[in-house]
């Protein structure tokens, strides 16, 4: 018995990349009693709430749903992170039901780029001519039901195709690329979050990081493609309350790709955190 206590004890001092949950403590993470609600503040003093709704049946599965108030201006604000409207916990992972959402934001954020690109050839007495196209995965996996310190997962898989034509045309009429965005999460360990509503002890660090791969047609001359922008996601979440803080830092894609002068990638920065929040008793 004493010898199972000191490996025990090992095991907790040492056991950073040792399992920190099971699925019967992963429901307390994420909290889905009606009446909850969360109201998050972010950089510049804008409020988002979330609330729990009634549950969604779809093809004999039971997802539990948000609604979030203030609606959305764009989709170019949406992240699927902070604005999922279903979700489940399963007996593997914790999903975000997203595909549709995020098509919609990869495709107004891809044609914001594209749209600052077009503005700089007009200056030089040129149009262009474009299509924006995305393809993503349901779902999102948001978290492994046993969660491993430093274990990486794919949580998200984003393919976008955009095609531009010079008008007038020039040679060469069209180019494509093609981008395949994959996101990947990791725990990071857990520790202590202060935000407007208060200290919250044991949160999970989590962090999502994207790497994006680009292939031209027809293919560009060596050098002229950079490295495209990535962005990384953090997210706070405590136990029975769910998520606390939010932070990214995200790179335009494809103005990285293609950089010419008077042509600058932007870097956005976004921080939310929990101002006031309710969760009701499961009872």
């Amino acid at each position: 018995m004493r010898k199972f206590c000191v490996v025990f004890s090992l095991l907790l001092i040492l056991g950073f990349n040792a399992t920190l949950m099971g699925k019967e403590k992963t429901d307390t993470y994420f909290p889905h009693t009606q009446g909850s609600y969360w109201i998050y503040e972010d950089q510049d003093g804008n409020e988002l709430t979330r609330r729990v709704i009634e549950n969604k049946d779809i093809d004999g599965e039971t997802y539990h749903a948000f609604s979030y108030e203030p609606a959305l201006a764009d989709w170019v604000g949406y992240d699927y992170h902070i604005h999922p409207y279903l979700y489940q916990v399963g007996e593997e992972r914790v999903t975000f039901w997203v595909a549709d959402d995020v098509k919609k934001a990869v495709e107004a954020r891809f044609t914001k780029e594209v749209e600052v690109f077009r503005k700089l050839l007009q200056t030089e007495g040129l149009d262009l001519l474009y299509s924006v196209e995305a393809e993503t995965q349901d779902p999102l996996y948001v978290l492994p039901t046993s969660v491993t310190s430093n274990k990486t997962w794919d949580a998200m898989r984003i393919k976008a195709k955009v095609t531009m034509r010079p008008d007038p045309p020039r040679d060469p009429e069209e180019i494509t690329l093609d981008f395949t965005i994959v996101e990947t999460g990791k725990v990071l360990g857990t520790e202590n979050v202060e935000t407007p509503a208060g200290i919250f002890e044991d949160c999970l660090k989590i962090e999502y990081r994207t790497k994006t791969e680009v292939a031209a047609f027809p293919p560009a001359p060596e050098g002229e493609l950079h490295l495209p922008g990535e962005s990384v996601t953090t997210l706070w979440v405590a136990p029975n309350i769910g998520i606390v803080k939010f932070h990214k830092k995200m790179e335009d894609v494809l103005l990285k790709v293609i950089p010419r002068p008077g042509l600058k990638a932007a870097t956005t920065v976004k921080t939310l955190e929990l101002k006031k929040y309710k969760v009701k008793s499961a009872d």
